[in-house]
């Protein structure tokens, strides 16, 4: 399955910070693959944050933003 707009949504925005929650009944490694939230590259920022409920698993990543690329991560 691919990303779908419709189960993203923002939680709070603040000072260039987005809080995101994405659910989809799809696992979190494919979920997590860079690349994935590309459709939405301009909405996305470095530094945001996303929380994800997967059908495997919920877990919560950063976000980074390269010019053509969105890349899901481990917190640090």
């Amino acid at each position: 399955m691919a990303f779908q707009n419709k189960k993203l949504s923002v939680i709070a925005y603040a000072n260039g910070f987005t809080l995101w929650h994405y659910a989809a009944n799809e696992t979190m490694t494919a979920i997590t693959t860079s690349g994935y939230f590309n459709n939405v590259i301009t909405l996305m920022n470095s530094g945001d944050i996303i929380i994800i409920n997967a059908s495997d698993s919920t877990s919560i990543k950063s976000i980074t933003v390269s010019s053509s690329t969105v890349t899901v991560g481990a917190l640090s």
